[in-house]
């Protein structure tokens, strides 16, 4: 089939809209077409060419939300029509990792995902004779893209996909450095320094694991609603104190805090 996508062509240059081949699920595979995407930091760090891993031409995105149009034979976790969002992370359950219960980062096709392949050593694109890379497994940013059945996860069917897309990644990372990571107890005092989307939801997971105090550090006034919304206590503009910055926090929670977190993780 034909579908568009936005094409990573090499390093350092800009994406290019075009048309392109895909490849129909085979065994264990999953055909969806994709409602929504999110735009990673991590796309624009293996655009710039800095990835180690980074493999061009490629199709990048992996923030993902969309709908199951075919599978391949011996699917039985997901159906036609059936609303999912693509996995970064895979949950095969049956590899080691996944098995002992101190990780979650299954490791099933970490090594062909890595070469920007499927778990066949295949891949689905292609423009005439010439390959395409997946990217991290998902490939979002096409309309149709082909992922191992244990790289989505069904959802429900009312859910908005230009939100839920975004739960692939930051949602999930902001909240699991919180709840899994740093295991923040209920009634703790936090500082998050940078709210940008996993800060925010570093702050989101601080409100759900209890915390008392949430004090939210930027330097762009406006990050302060978006704080606030999600469970911000407390905002600091680190340009208004200076080099008082670190006085001023201890002196707001009066002992200093119990979790320091950044934007990037907890």
């Amino acid at each position: 089939m034909k579908t568009r996508a936005a094409v990573a062509v090499a390093a350092g240059k800009p994406v290019e809209v075009t048309e392109v081949d895909l490849e129909g699920p085979r065994d264990g595979e999953v055909l969806v077409e994709i409602k929504a995407t999110g735009i990673c930091h991590t796309d624009d760090f293996t655009l710039s060419g800095a990835d180690p891993e980074g493999l061009f031409p490629a199709i990048l995105g992996h923030e993902g939300a969309g709908v199951v149009v075919d599978v391949g034979q011996g699917v039985t976790s997901v159906r036609k029509g059936d609303h999912v969002i693509p996995l970064y992370t895979p949950e095969c359950r049956q590899c080691p990792s996944c098995l002992s219960r101190k990780t979650n980062l299954c490791t099933a096709i970490r090594a062909t995902q890595g070469q920007g392949v499927m778990p066949d050593g295949t891949s689905r694109f292609s423009i005439g004779k010439d390959k395409i890379f997946h990217y991290m497994g998902c490939s979002t940013f096409s309309n149709f893209t082909v992922l191992p059945e244990i790289a989505v996860a069904k959802v429900n069917s009312d859910a908005p996909f230009d939100k839920i897309c975004y739960i692939g990644c930051g949602v999930t990372t902001g909240i699991g450095a919180v709840l899994n990571t740093a295991k923040v107890e209920a009634g703790a005092t936090a500082v998050v320094f940078g709210l940008g989307g996993i800060g925010l939801n570093v702050i989101q997971g601080l409100r759900l694991a209890g915390a008392d105090m949430i004090i939210g550090v930027d330097p762009n006034d406006r990050k302060r609603a978006w704080g606030e919304r999600f469970g911000m206590t407390h905002f600091v503009n680190p340009t208004e104190v200076g080099k008082e910055l670190v006085p001023h926090l201890v002196n707001m929670t009066k002992r200093g805090a119990d979790q320091i977190g950044g934007g990037a993780g907890l």
